[in-house]
């Protein structure tokens, strides 16, 4: 009997997709560049159907037609060597699809390369770590329509599920489920400094302990903040050091990685003059993590304020600093369907914005309760400019802004680094003005590089001799 789908790639990720596939009825052949991690994955089968294989050509044989090879190696030159490895043993109307976080520009090369040689290119997104990846991700595939049908039975049967619908459908031609894949992290990274922006006011302005931070988060989970991140946020600040006994969070270095995609995301952004600031002030917050030495350095030697210990009341501020995380997190998203909508219009990709925000509901790291009403936004006005101006957040917004206001303010007073939640404020406060300091802006370039202007008051350019 032939296997209905093979995976190459056989790291935690590949093999959680793997037993997920095997475990929803498929036939699945599995591959790796190195033995050992075939079989450390034969090793965990407990009746599955999986075959594993040692060579390429035996591996791409065992698949029926049209083959769909599914690939979950490192993104980058190893995506190529998997592709050039494969292509000897494929056929015209075969499929690869890959299913790692491939920058979109990567992956519209090699959807040309391989459309050029009949074989079908998936580039699909895939959001929900490990634990994802065997229970059931959110899954954003991109390429032709028709190729997409021939993968959807499978990837709809091993996405999440959210009120018996799929956490998986097609993003768009080419490259563009890896782009919906992109920005979503680059969601992700705001979302996640704005929580750890939260935090460090609970306990360095209200002076909590960490337990009694915990018990805030899992209230605030049962409300409109209820998301995957709120929600592990309270269970890692419950978690004990087993060595010190001290709450675990107090001996993990302040010092944090990334692997590129929120870089991506705002390099995109900036390229296509839009907006993404919370995104990109998230990446630059971690990048300043990164030099902990010189930090420590500075705190010897740079003055902070001199801070008014005052008694803010408890409950009063708790409910400003849920009110300042919930517009930061909806400013975040605001930004990262902007860039959805403005990067669909510029290639004409035509993104479902409405669907993205279902299928970001399971599965995936930026699942949240309110993206529900995100859809709900794009299905009634789906040429929205911005989620900010839809009717419901609009009205959110506009009732919580003071908390927001208040805290940064209280924030930024007593020396914290509000790397996000200022970001938020100044992005909300620049968008809701309709008349700016750009004016002036524009004055300057005109005075010393004759860039010319317009005016308000009649139509063309204008460009004045200054001196």
């Amino acid at each position: 009997m032939l296997n209905t789908i093979g995976v190459v790639g056989l790291g935690v990720m590949g093999s959680n997709i793997a037993l997920n596939m095997a475990n929803k009825g498929e036939h699945v052949a599995v591959y790796n560049y190195t033995r050992d991690l075939t079989d450390q994955l034969v090793e965990k089968l407990d009746g599955q159907s999986i075959s594993p294989y040692y060579e390429v050509q035996d591996f791409v044989q065992s698949l029926e037609t049209p083959r769909k090879v599914f690939v979950m190696v490192t993104a980058g030159k190893a995506i190529d060597s998997v592709i050039s490895s494969l292509m000897p043993h494929l056929e015209e109307g075969d499929v690869i699809m890959d299913g790692g976080n491939s920058h979109y520009e990567d992956t519209e090369r090699r959807y040309d390369e391989l459309k050029s040689k009949g074989i079908g290119y998936l580039g699909i997104g895939i959001s929900g770590g490990e634990v994802g990846a065997l229970e059931g991700p959110s899954i954003m595939p991109g390429g032709d329509s028709d190729v997409y049908e021939k993968a959807a039975p499978i990837l709809t049967k091993i996405a999440a599920q959210v009120d018996n619908t799929p956490c998986c459908a097609y993003m768009g031609p080419k490259g563009a489920g890896h782009f919906v894949k992109m920005v979503h992290n680059g969601i992700e990274y705001a979302d996640m400094q704005l929580i750890a922006e939260a935090y460090t006011f609970l306990r360095e302005r209200l002076h909590l302990s960490v337990i009694e931070i915990a018990d805030i988060f899992e209230t605030w989970n049962l409300g409109e903040l209820k998301s995957y991140l709120i929600e592990i946020t309270a269970e890692i600040l419950r978690k004990k050091d087993e060595v010190t006994g001290l709450p675990l969070i107090d001996v993990i270095l302040d010092k944090t990685g990334q692997k590129g995609t929120g870089k991506w995301t705002s390099m995109q952004a900036i390229d296509n003059g839009i907006p993404a600031s919370i995104i990109t002030q998230s990446l630059f917050a971690r990048y300043l993590s990164s030099l902990k030495e010189e930090r420590v350095q500075a705190e010897k030697i740079l003055a902070g304020p001199e801070v008014d210990e005052v008694n803010l009341d408890r409950d009063t501020w708790i409910e400003y600093i849920r009110q300042a995380l919930y517009v930061g997190k909806v400013c975040a998203y605001a930004q990262g369907f902007t860039q959805y909508k403005k990067t669909s219009e510029l290639y004409d990709w035509n993104l479902p914005l409405k669907d993205i925000a279902l299928i970001f509901r399971g599965g995936c790291i930026i699942r949240a309760e309110f993206l529900n009403v995100i859809s709900e936004a794009y299905q009634e006005q789906p040429d929205l400019a911005n989620l900010l101006i839809s009717p419901y957040f609009a009205e959110k917004v506009k009732e919580y802004q003071k908390g927001l206001r208040k805290v940064v303010s209280d924030g930024v007073t007593a020396g914290i680094s509000f790397t996000c939640l200022s970001a938020s404020l100044t992005y909300y406060d620049g968008y809701r003005r309709g008349t700016s300091n750009a004016s002036l802006l524009q004055a300057q370039r005109d005075y010393f590089g004759a860039h010319t202007y317009e005016r308000k008051d009649m139509p063309g350019t204008f460009h004045t001799e200054w001196q």
